[in-house]
């Protein structure tokens, strides 16, 4: 191989169990069941399947179930703050959180509803120190149905 050439990078994922050693979030409030394509800090994919028990749905609404878009809000921060917290795994990681700081050009594009997978696209803008911020897209079936700038920091608890 050239040194013009890049190495081609190893991508990592996280699978449910991994999910919730980064994050502190539980039923009925954690809003990925995994992750794919990990890169470092910088990008990843996290998938939420959408199903009809899902107890939002008893009121939201219950003759035409939709998807709460401030839910697929959080879920890209949820997917944005566990690559953040896998980035900085270390002994005295234990000790701190990531919280979510900003929202900024949010948009709903497209309704999300049971039996959709959607797919949180987060792709990191910047970071200074403590405080990270990404671009995400939500998608299902690769047609965007939410996109938002979020802000997240670091914090000791």
């Amino acid at each position: 191989m050239s040194m013009t050439e890049e190495m081609p990078k190893e991508l990592g994922s996280a699978d449910i169990q991994k999910v919730m050693e980064y994050l502190p979030h539980r039923y009925p409030f954690l809003m990925i069941d995994r992750i794919i394509e990990i890169d470092g800090d910088d990008s990843c994919i996290g998938i939420k399947n959408v199903t009809v028990n899902e107890p939002q749905f008893t009121g939201h609404f219950p003759k035409q179930p939709i998807f709460p878009g401030v839910l697929l809000i959080e879920a890209m921060a949820q997917t944005a703050g566990a690559i953040c917290c896998r980035h900085i795994a270390t002994p005295d990681a234990s000790s701190k959180q990531v919280f979510f700081m900003t929202i900024d050009k949010c948009k709903f594009r497209k309704p999300v509803v049971p039996g959709d997978q959607v797919r949180f696209h987060m792709k990191k803008t910047n970071r200074k120190r403590t405080m990270w911020w990404f671009r995400g897209e939500a998608r299902v079936d690769g047609v965007l149905v939410a996109e938002a700038e979020i802000g997240a920091m670091l914090v000791a608890e």
